[in-house]
């Protein structure tokens, strides 16, 4: 029978370093074979990500997005993942969109955090208000119960609901100043232009980048990539698909040996020192949604075990 797993019931039973610890573990399988499809009509869009590994099963990421629906004050995204058996290709699962890419993309970002930010991270600053942003509050705090929080958005409206949601974090009126102060910079935003500049950052630093995805995005300068350590979860998903490092590694800026390492380099992903910067760069890809769906799907079996 196959299971149906909604946003609320399923994120009940779910754990952010449990997350993380299932995707170093998937790591460890064999490598994941991807295929992304799309289809358009006019500015609509349905995307399908696909994902299958060897001893864990394939995953199905279908979405929607219709941008017209938001002046009708409907929802612009939808979806499901569907997850299917490595035994016999039964469909095991289907899980709410929205649960598996809210914890997929906090939860990459987070495993890169537990790997190469300091230990001892106390100032936490998340550039952009958003839904996402809300996510890395909940994720990092898990990860760094003692942090203080900080937020920036470009629209200070964005900022307050934040402040509101969430009591115990700061706003910030000045992004260089909150960034310099910042022990670790989470960047969540739609920008095609930098918005976090090398010449603000200083040694110690962890900066994860989440927000750009498309070939003409952006969030970190030149700068920034030339004064860090390189990293990201897939050199398959982003080196050359995402603007943060397909640009400069077209323009010359930065080297292809200049990514240290990736999620399938798990012994890599670390610091050498207390005084590097260390840049993560997010891309997601339909192995990480296979691997969440995994997870919440093992973590609901187990709940009703218990229950």
């Amino acid at each position: 029978m196959t299971i149906n797993i909604p946003f609320t019931e399923g994120e009940a039973n779910l754990d952010w370093l449990g997350l993380t610890d299932a995707l170093v573990a998937g790591h460890k399988l064999p490598k994941a074979e991807l295929s992304d499809t799309f289809l358009y009509q006019g500015e609509n869009t349905l995307l399908n990500r696909s994902a299958w590994i060897s001893g864990m099963g394939l995953a199905v990421k279908c979405a929607t997005i219709f941008p017209g629906n938001k002046a009708q004050g409907k929802p612009t995204v939808g979806g499901a993942v569907n997850l299917f058996s490595d035994d016999d290709g039964r469909l095991e699962a289907i899980v709410d969109f929205h649960l598996v890419t809210k914890w997929k993309t906090a939860g990459d970002s987070l495993l890169a955090a537990r790997r190469l930010a300091r230990p001892d991270s106390r100032n936490i600053l998340i550039v952009g208000a958003g839904t996402v942003g809300a996510s890395l509050r909940q994720a990092y705090g898990a990860a760094f119960p003692h942090a203080q929080f900080t937020v920036w958005n470009r629209s200070p409206a964005g900022a307050e609901s934040f402040r509101q949601a969430y009591p115990d974090v700061t706003v910030a009126a000045d992004l260089a100043t909150a960034v310099q102060a910042a022990d670790i910079i989470t960047c969540a935003t739609m920008s095609t232009e930098p918005v976090i500049k090398g010449d603000w950052l200083r040694p110690g630093q962890h900066v994860d980048l989440i927000g750009a995805y498309r070939p003409d995005m952006r969030e970190v300068d030149d700068t920034a990539l030339q004064k860090a350590r390189i990293f990201v979860d897939s050199r398959d998903t982003t080196m050359d698909h995402i603007g943060e490092l397909k640009i400069p590694l077209a323009e010359g800026a930065i080297q292809r040996a200049d990514v240290m390492a990736d999620f399938y380099q798990m012994d890599l992903m670390r610091r050498q020192d207390d005084k590097d910067i260390t840049l993560f760069k997010n891309g997601g890809g339909a192995h990480l949604d296979l691997m969440t769906s995994r997870y919440i799907l093992d973590a609901w079996h187990a709940f009703l075990a218990t229950s």
